[in-house]
């Protein structure tokens, strides 16, 4: 689950890490009096959306004018302008692709002056199961474009679970980032109050970019990006309200209200499995016989009549769907109940596609009866590759 900007700097202050002070706005309207209340005698104007590079960003719409998400004001009346220009609007970055995402929220805050500014970020290494530190002089930058064209300007390291984090790992951020006198106890606080916020909210990655040092010789951190462990929301109800629904894919959000497991693609066959493993594969078999997945979905493996009803909603809701392949195995879920299933959900949604659907397991031969036997337009398939030719072929013609 990821949060704003202006969320996280909250969630930063909270825990006593230096930020710049702001004000949210949703209304334009709004803009000028939030502007008002902050010292000036710079503010920045930041578009609020799920993505990065904001600033090299375009929006779509003339009226936003030509700057990006990311805009500097030297009065209040030019705050409140930038927002009233930017709400509303739709911006593209690098991260959103060409659809872009729209604006619905802004965020003022004051502006400062900067020294230096620096890279920090914590996240899970998924390697070694660990919190791992990464850490550049070079920030302000995507860190992508730095691990590609000078990756020795990046360091990371990790922290022993069984020690936890200790003032040594603050200085080593301190000495890799080149701070030096009280800048050194100002990072040795920031990183461990940051690795407290991320243990005791369930944080997955929490980048920081850029942490600033400012003319006066303090640290701030200038901007945050987190994302939490959506497993683990449930105990952090705090956490979970911040959750913004409008900046989630529809058909995403609609398969987490019923537990299934959706991510939408760019293909044009549509995929209803249940087992990560068997999705990856289908969605590979897929691509082998020449054609594009439109989505991973995985059921689960206790697939009812409910869910895989609201699955080909989900699929069928997708434009860009020309074809269905559904890769059921049947082993906690008999395949003859799992094919009646598809059918009540073929009924009920309704098929303007072809449908090819493969069964596995327990009655496997009862299930592949009801679905020759069922009058419908749905193939069946006697194996993963054959129900893959078979969905390719009818996409294809």
């Amino acid at each position: 689950m990821n949060i704003h900007e202006y969320q996280a700097k909250a969630l930063l202050r909270s825990y006593g890490i230096p930020v710049s002070d702001g004000r949210p706005v949703t209304r334009a309207e709004d803009a000028k009096t939030a502007a008002g209340e902050l010292d000036g005698p710079l503010w920045v104007v930041k578009a609020q959306i799920h993505a990065g590079g904001r600033g090299k960003g375009k929006f779509k719409e003339p009226e936003a004018g030509e700057k990006g998400g990311v805009r500097l004001a030297r009065s209040v009346e030019e705050a409140a302008e930038f927002a009233k220009q930017m709400l509303g609007r739709t911006l593209v970055t690098v991260q959103t692709g060409p659809a872009g995402k729209q604006v619905n929220r802004i965020y003022i805050e004051n502006g400062s002056d900067i020294a230096r500014e620096l890279y920090l970020a914590m996240l899970i290494d998924r390697a070694t199961s660990r919190i791992s530190f990464v850490v550049s002089t070079e920030g302000g930058m995507s860190i992508e474009d730095v691990a590609h064209d000078t990756p020795e300007k990046i360091i990371n390291f990790e922290v022993d679970p069984a020690t936890g984090l200790s003032d040594f790992h603050g200085r080593r951020v301190a000495f890799a980032l080149g701070l030096e006198g009280a800048q050194v106890k100002q990072c040795v606080a920031i990183v461990k109050n940051m690795y407290r916020l991320f243990i005791e909210k369930d944080v997955e990655m929490m980048e920081i970019n850029p942490l600033v040092v400012m003319t006066d010789g303090n640290l701030k951190l200038l901007d945050a990006k987190f994302s939490f462990d959506g497993n683990a929301m449930y105990r952090h109800p705090d956490i979970a309200a911040l959750r913004d629904e409008t900046e989630e894919d529809p058909k995403e959000l609609a398969a987490s209200k019923f537990d299934l497991n959706y991510i939408a693609l760019d293909g044009e066959i549509g995929c209803m499995v249940n087992g990560a493993g068997l999705a990856m594969a289908t969605m590979d078999i897929i691509k082998l016989y020449g054609a594009e997945p439109a989505n991973f979905l995985d059921v689960g493996g206790g697939a009812t009549k409910e869910k895989v009803t609201e699955a080909f909603k989900i699929i069928t809701s997708d434009p860009n769907v020309k074809g269905i392949l559904v890769n059921i195995f049947g082993g906690i879920m008999r395949c003859d109940v799992i094919a009646e299933g598809v059918l009540a959900a073929v009924k009920e949604v309704g098929l303007k596609v072809p449908l090819v659907v493969r069964l596995e397991g327990t009655n496997v031969e009862l299930g592949k009866d009801i679905i020759r036997n069922s009058g419908l337009n749905v193939i069946a398939g006697d194996n993963l590759s054959d129900a893959a030719q078979k969905i390719v072929k009818a996409v294809k013609g």
